[in-house]
């Protein structure tokens, strides 16, 4: 029996690295395992330490079981309504890619991601990509409010440019020996970002829709790359967007918005859903622009939201 990392997930078959000098092996799931986990639409993810049978040609192995995770990020997509699917796993930093034009990122999109993070404590960094288009005077005012709501939460931001090559190097010091994973939607620019990275072209780009602005799909499935100046990068599928799973509990939705969380220690009451209570330093904090209302809104949308799919 062999231990490896997996590297890449076509859907029906694996890709498992044994080892630092690159040996790699295609690999299905034992029968057991796939029965095992029937909450997800997949057992093992990239970045799954998982112990494997090889066979005698060492050409082909079995994966007979999954390591104790330390964290994984999760969604359920908008088109399966029980099973969820796990995106990657033992992740140290997350990168939400977002764009404000070509295609615009929605807000909710965001939150509800940077939600699941925090609730599976996944450092996580913001990249506003291609900023090389942000020349006109609403799109510049765009990124201020961008910038002033997430700031706001707490979380760092990196300006990027991956056709300019704008902040290149303060990105990859961010990852710099880090098991690292770029989501965002379709034509964000996750791929191109990869490219940057390693300087070689090592995963496919593609052009924006003209008839929806929108991204059109490149990477079809998910895999990890080697970094060449340390560490690893997992790149993913674009996302039409990001379904909640049901194992958040209503009452402790705020802890996992960081700045509703720091403003709701000045509740008169405990508990306090931030809703309708008097004296609630959630809503005072709102009035007073400390906690930006894009982000009190979405929390409440979530909050009375039965059905947790999202798709924009």
């Amino acid at each position: 029996m062999d231990t490896g990392i997996v590297v890449k997930h076509t859907g029906i078959q694996y890709v498992v690295r044994l080892d630092e000098n690159g040996r790699r092996i295609n690999c299905t799931l034992r029968g057991k395992l796939r029965l095992k986990e029937d909450k997800t639409t997949n057992p093992v993810a990239v970045g799954d330490i998982v112990d494997v049978e090889v066979d005698e040609n060492e050409k082909s192995g079995i994966i007979i079981n999954v390591h104790p995770r330390k964290n994984y990020i999760i969604r359920k997509p908008s088109n399966l309504s029980k099973q969820a699917h796990i995106v990657a796993a033992n992740i140290d930093t997350a990168f939400l890619v977002v764009t404000l034009t070509l295609p615009e990122t929605k807000l909710e999109f965001v939150d509800r991601f940077l939600l699941t993070t925090e609730a599976y404590h996944i450092n996580t960094i913001i990249i506003i990509n291609k900023t090389d288009l942000y020349k006109t005077e609403n799109l510049q005012n765009a990124l201020a409010e961008f910038k002033d709501i997430y700031n706001k939460a707490g979380y760092e931001i990196l300006e990027i440019s991956a056709k300019e090559k704008t902040n290149i190097d303060r990105l990859k010091e961010k990852m710099k020996d880090k098991v690292s994973v770029f989501l965002g939607n379709s034509g964000v620019g996750k791929s191109t970002l990869i490219n940057c990275m390693n300087c070689s072209q090592i995963a496919k780009t593609g052009k924006i829709s003209d008839a929806h602005k929108s991204g059109m799909h490149t990477t079809t499935f998910y895999e990890m790359f080697n970094l060449n100046f340390g560490g690893y990068i997992v790149d993913t599928p674009g996302l039409k967007g990001f379904g909640l799973i049901d194992e958040f509990e209503k009452n402790e939705l705020y802890h996992f918005f960081p700045e509703i969380f720091k403003f709701s220690k000045n509740c008169k009451y405990n508990p306090c859903s931030h809703t309708h209570e008097p004296q609630c330093g959630v809503k005072f904090a709102v009035e007073n622009g400390d906690i930006a209302a894009s982000r009190y809104n979405n929390y409440l949308k979530i909050l009375n939201t039965e059905n947790t799919k999202y798709r924009y």
